[in-house]
């Protein structure tokens, strides 16, 4: 998948996102695009107080064909970045499943299921927020591409099924269509100017990841004043969809703060929201919007 950094309170074509928002008593909230038939508003998970800075975890996991293996690295990765002091931890897209099209209704499972279970488990023994990547998920016979959000506790925060499906014809290089098999998502949450962190959870290919990856995170946050993180799988060249690789932080300044390469590896970065906190003084781009002019309308309610 090619999971796009959007702009707040509008998604593109592949839109993912988690924010973290330190408000004006440094509060960290995570407001994930929530996706449930009996509460189609968009849901904000408060996740945590007095985080002036913390440190963030991306695990670009290397995606097999046996699910167990995935889900069983990918809690021994968080473990791991939990002891190195992460307190927000982030899986890649499709993290217990290679991604394709044909892969979507072999790998799908309810949520609550037996991979999101693992990941309430991982999160509650560690003591973490975790951005469960996604996974296949069915429901009543439809497939969704869907992302769930743990607490310290376990619990399950937010889930969200993806709105926009990513669909590319590329002439010699890449065709691609989630629409063949996925639904899409039919709510969202959109993120207020207190917002702090995105994290997206996606998987550039080949053809758009050294085009656009790098460009849409420090595009976004450039013009949102905001952190962004975004968590790929490892690159498998071998795979029939080969995934960009490359999980990035980026600062509201637009400097990369830390990148991988291509390989399987946790990327670290301290998040250090006095520093935003400065860059929006220095630059109050939020008090020049003209609410008078221009407004974001969820339409459905």
């Amino acid at each position: 998948m090619n999971a796009d950094p959007c702009t707040p309170g509008r998604a593109r074509e592949e839109g993912w996102g988690v924010a973290s928002d330190a408000g004006p008593a440094h509060r960290s909230v995570a407001e994930v695009r929530s996706d449930s038939s009996s509460q189609p508003a968009p849901q904000v998970v408060l996740v945590g107080r007095a985080m002036a800075t913390f440190r963030l975890a991306l695990i670009q996991l290397q995606i097999s064909s046996i699910k167990s293996d995935n889900v069983t690295r990918a809690c021994s990765f968080i473990r791991e970045a939990a002891t190195q002091g992460a307190k927000i931890v982030s899986l890649p897209e499709c993290f217990n499943s290679p991604y394709g099209t044909k892969y979507f209704p072999e790998y799908a499972e309810k949520i609550p299921g037996e991979s999101t279970q693992k990941l309430s488990e991982v999160a509650k023994e560690c003591s973490i927020y975790l951005i469960g990547g996604s996974i296949p998920e069915e429901d009543a016979g439809k497939l969704y591409n869907t992302c769930a959000v743990f607490g310290p506790d376990g619990t399950l925060l937010a889930k969200y099924r993806k709105i926009h499906l990513f669909d590319i014809d590329v002439p010699g290089k890449i065709t691609f269509q989630e629409s063949e098999t996925l639904s899409p998502g039919d709510s969202f949450s959109t993120f207020d100017t207190r917002c702090q962190l995105l994290v997206y959870p996606g998987a550039f290919n080949l053809t758009t990841g050294p085009a656009h990856w790098e460009l849409l995170q420090r595009s976004r946050a450039v013009d949102n004043q905001v952190y962004v993180a975004t968590a790929s799988p490892a690159r498998d060249d071998k795979a029939s969809y080969v995934a960009w690789g490359h999980s990035t932080v980026v600062n509201p300044w637009g400097e990369v703060l830390a990148k991988a390469g291509t390989e399987e590896a946790i990327v670290y970065s301290d998040i250090d929201l006095k520093k935003l906190a400065e860059i929006r003084q220095q630059m109050p781009v939020f008090r020049q919007k003209r609410s008078d002019l221009y407004a974001v309308e969820m339409k459905k309610p």
